[in-house]
């Protein structure tokens, strides 16, 4: 028989599994609450450190927040493309048309500042994010469909996004259409690229890819390359010089991944998945860090339009779940592929957005959206996804996606 002390145990390891479920679940928001809450008390904790503007090292944050993207994809991502064009090329045009109309539309409507206003339309104008798989995934959605399409738009994004910047948010500040689409490349692309080598080299099952020799070589080749590319002159990279800091970081990444992969998992014989465990921690921490870093720098700007900022962000939110989900549906795809495409089309890449703002846009102002839109996009898309999730998907049929086209 139960006594009254062990009910009172069971009732107490209740609630502490819920509290640590909780947690779980709303963890990084947590952590970005606490971080927004110590720069906005303690802005000069986050402004310089030894005379360096902490500002130079968001861009740097974004490439390893982006290389981590890559190691998590490999070439399969990409095929489906072609195994599914219909439902890909519906959440590409959905993201690339609501999101940044959308964005002016509130931009105009509540009056910000040209600054400020501009970081509205680039946070409606870059791809989607890493989250977005993860909602999709917790909101029974078509998790191969919604990493497609945050690739697609990732690799789209270099030539969209400056396009709808330089056509929305240019006639509010100067937009260099050039400039960005570079910055791009060298903030995202040239990381995810990257990341996917890396992938080979931790994740292949070849022969190769599990002998010491071979990955010492790899390592030693790598970091040669990034060494050389550190002392090449920029006057020899030309017009492309902007991208030389993410093909060092991109090499010297991969470098280091090969020879965290000879330690680990060749000489002290540790668990495979260990990449898999760090990049989540490190991911968080950067994201973490670039968000304390852009408030502190905008603090007394941000106390003046931070609760017009958040309503926006609710409204941009919202409307691009509801406008991608219909949009998706007016597009004849099932009910898990048209969660995936409302995930994809309401959480945008805040990242992205915030390194443009600091390395082409040159502006903390127009990074406060971004550093405002990221945390609001995990809680809404958290929310949305736990209410999806008590309401599974009916098992019908797969649709025929090529015959659908016509």
């Amino acid at each position: 028989m139960m006594t009254t002390d062990n009910r009172g145990d069971q009732a107490n390891g209740q609630k502490g599994g819920k509290v640590l479920q909780f947690y779980k679940k709303f963890a990084f928001t947590i952590w970005v609450l606490i971080f927004v809450a110590a720069s906005m008390l303690y802005p000069a904790a986050f402004r310089l450190w030894f005379g360096t503007d902490l500002k130079v090292l968001i861009v740097p944050l974004i490439q390893i927040i982006t290389f981590g993207m890559g190691t998590t994809l490999s070439a399969k991502d990409f095929r489906g493309v072609l195994t599914m064009p219909w439902p890909v090329l519906i959440g590409i045009f959905l993201q690339f048309t609501i999101m940044p109309l959308v964005g002016f539309t509130i931009a105009m409507t509540f009056g910000f500042d040209p600054e400020v206003a501009a970081g509205i339309i680039l946070i409606g104008s870059v791809s989607s994010g890493v989250a977005s798989n993860v909602m999709t995934y917790l909101a029974r959605g078509n998790v191969p469909l919604s990493v497609t399409i945050t690739s697609s738009t990732t690799f789209l994004s270099p030539f969209v996004t400056p396009f709808w910047m330089k056509t929305l948010a240019g006639r509010l500040i100067p937009v260099d259409f050039v400039l960005m689409m570079l910055s791009i490349f060298n903030m995202i692309i040239i990381p995810i690229i990257a990341g996917l080598v890396a992938n080979r080299i931790l994740y292949s099952k070849k022969t190769w890819a599990r002998q010491s020799a071979s990955l010492a070589v790899i390592s030693a080749a790598a970091i040669g390359l990034a060494i050389a590319v550190s002392f090449t002159p920029k006057n020899i990279w030309g017009p492309l010089a902007v991208l030389k800091a993410g093909v060092f970081l991109g090499f010297l990444l991969i470098g280091i991944s090969a020879f965290a992969k000879l330690i680990i998992s060749i000489a002290l014989k540790g668990p495979e998945n260990w990449m898999d465990k760090t990049l989540p921690v490190v991911s968080m921490a950067s994201i973490c860090f670039i968000i304390a870093i852009i408030t502190a720098q905008s603090r007394d700007e941000l106390l003046s339009v931070g609760l017009a900022l958040i309503g926006a962000a609710v409204l941009h939110n919202g409307i691009g779940y509801l406008l991608g989900y219909w949009g998706a549906r007016l597009g004849r795809l099932d009910e898990s592929a048209c969660r995936a495409v409302a995930m994809e089309v309401g959480m945008q890449n805040g990242g992205m957005a915030s390194g443009i703002a600091i390395d082409v846009l040159k502006s903390t102002s127009a990074a406060l959206a971004p550093a405002i839109f990221g945390p609001w996009m995990n809680v809404s898309g958290s929310l949305l996804a736990g209410w999806w999730r008590r309401r599974p998907v009916s098992p019908k049929p797969q649709m025929n996606y090529r015959n659908s086209v016509t």
